[in-house]
């Protein structure tokens, strides 16, 4: 069992198709249809409830404590869980080894989390983590910045991979002891992260993925070249990919 805006819930369903074991992956109403379609096509059973991730989140909460021979995987609270994220960091250090900033999409934490662990703990010499969320969804990035867990009304973004509002207080403490800094980036410098990484890179990503990229583009000539920005996940609508390609033209 998970509860998901997408990304970890198809990982999840993939792993129990896997595994041949049954998995049930609870969803906002309305999710990302790419995203629910994968979940659909692995074979898990899909609930959705409430407008963002924290009822569907109460509701498998409940779900799991009613029936102790369900396993919830919370990727927001899963001590292991970020040990997977963290393996992202090697293979930057590997093909990196001068890297000296890192900005990495910040959702529920769990990937700034593993990668920031393993920098501070591999890399011979200081490197900066930059997290990134969007403008309309700035729980964690407030919560960094104040030192206490600050949520808020809505988290209303095209990055449904970003979409958070009610930061987890271990969380909360974990990333400001890891993370140097928090950028914002807007719905607007996503979908032109979109169509740089498209056009540019010819790199699908979705506008989660592609805000670490926002960033970086957010800082120009500023950017140092051993700077690395991780882009995550290429479950991307085709409206909102139509939006990016056409974005300012």
């Amino acid at each position: 069992m998970a509860c998901s805006t997408g990304n970890h819930g198809a990982a999840v369903a993939y792993a129990a198709k896997l595994l041949g074991m049954s998995a049930t992956i609870f969803l906002p109403e309305n999710p990302n249809p790419v995203k629910r379609a994968k979940i659909a096509e692995l074979g898990a059973r899909i609930v959705e409830q409430g407008p963002d991730l924290v009822e569907a989140f109460e509701l498998a909460s409940v779900r799991a404590q009613a029936d102790e021979d369900v396993y919830f995987l919370n990727d927001a609270t899963d001590p292991d869980l970020p040990a997977g994220p963290a393996t992202i960091a090697c293979e930057i250090l590997e093909d990196l080894p001068g890297v000296e900033v890192i900005y990495v999409p910040m959702g529920d934490t769990a990937l700034i989390r593993g990668v920031a662990s393993a920098i501070k703990h591999l890399a011979k010499k200081k490197v900066k983590i930059i997290g990134v969320q969007a403008e309309r969804a700035p729980a964690y990035c407030l919560s960094w910045k104040q030192g206490q867990t600050i949520s808020t009304e809505g988290c209303d973004t095209i990055a449904d991979g970003l979409a958070t509002r009610t930061p987890d207080a271990a969380n909360v403490r974990e990333i400001r002891e890891l993370v140097d800094d928090v950028r914002l980036v807007s719905e607007e410098e996503m979908l032109v992260a979109i169509r740089h990484l498209l056009i540019e890179e010819h790199v699908v990503a979705e506008p989660s993925g592609a805000a670490a990229t926002a960033a970086l583009l957010q800082r120009g000539a500023e950017v140092g070249e051993n700077t690395a920005a991780l882009v995550t996940g290429a479950n991307i609508t085709l409206e909102v990919l139509r939006r990016a390609v056409n974005f300012g033209s």
